[in-house]
């Protein structure tokens, strides 16, 4: 829960962000803010980019372009139909597939950064709406990606009549609790993983995470990007003034920070019960784990 301290401070950081903006600034702040009530969240953020084009990897095709190239069509069909490691791929070859993943991604994202960040003055600074949306669009990609060579199954399914599916943005919103190190985030990424293991997959986002054991993590960590996107986007209006230094600072920090996420990410998810027939279950997450169980038998 937020305290009232920093509720208060949120509403003068966010009473001083608009006093400040131009007309053009506004424009750019309304671009991001997808449930118009002045403030831009991650859950904003969220559900403009999964409005971009090319943010949506299909699973299935992902993995066959990924592994087609190495292995048997046979194989191939094993991998989509379970998963990489159930069809026999050396966890050695995922790892090094997940590594080129983050790579490319993160080469993508920094150009384009860099390249947003250049003009200067105030027209500029509307580059900052397509700026954030950029990154968290390739981190999106990213974790997409990630997540299906480890095991998990289609995420992204696309825009319904009624808007995003909410169990899908919670799940993105989990992942990118892993990628900050987001208290509780670990350990209910792999509690979810060890419940999908377990055949839950229909029941565990119906319920589980709209109102269950991991919903309350999710909401952490949706508090945790609010206030961060709130000091970005002040952090913002300061840097877009200031033309060359922008780029570089704008894609150095893309740069140096897209990878750890990628890589946090990355090291929780290839230790799940999907992608480790190892895996060690910690305190935490059997109790996380068995909760997630009962709920899952109170609705059936």
């Amino acid at each position: 829960m937020k305290t009232q301290e920093t509720q208060d401070t949120e509403e003068k950081l966010w009473s001083k962000i608009k006093n400040t903006l131009t007309v053009p600034q506004k424009k750019a702040l309304q671009m991001l803010d997808a449930n118009g009530d002045g403030r831009v969240g991650i859950e904003d953020i969220m559900v403009q980019v999964l409005k971009l084009p090319l943010v949506h990897i299909e699973r299935d095709d992902f993995l066959r372009k990924e592994f087609s190239r190495k292995h048997p069509q046979s194989q191939v069909k094993a991998i989509v139909k379970t998963t990489p490691l159930q069809a026999g791929i050396d966890p050695k070859e995922i790892d090094k597939i997940a590594d080129e993943v983050i790579k490319f991604e993160r080469a993508q994202v920094s150009g384009i950064s860099a390249l947003l960040g250049m003009p200067g003055g105030l027209t500029a600074w509307a580059t900052l709406a397509p700026d954030i949306m950029q990154y968290y669009g390739y981190l999106f990609r990213a974790m997409q990606k990630l997540m299906y060579l480890y095991g998990f199954p289609q995420i992204v399914t696309g825009k319904t009549e009624t808007g995003f599916d909410s169990e899908m943005l919670n799940v993105l919103m989990l992942c990118m609790g892993v990628m900050y190190g987001v208290n509780g985030a670990n350990v209910a990424l792999r509690s979810m993983a060890a419940a999908l293991g377990r055949g839950m997959e229909k029941q565990l986002g119906r319920f589980t995470l709209r109102r269950g054991t991991i919903y309350p993590i999710v909401k952490s960590v949706a508090k945790y990007f609010d206030a961060k996107m709130s000091r970005k986007i002040y952090g913002q209006i300061v840097g877009k003034s200031i033309p060359v230094a922008g780029a570089v600072v704008g894609g150095g920090i893309t740069f140096f920070t897209f990878k750890p996420c990628c890589d946090r990410l990355k090291a929780t998810l290839k230790d799940t019960a999907l992608s480790n027939p190892s895996h060690q279950e910690t305190i935490e997450e059997k109790k996380m784990r068995e909760s997630i169980e009962v709920e899952f038998r109170e609705v059936n």
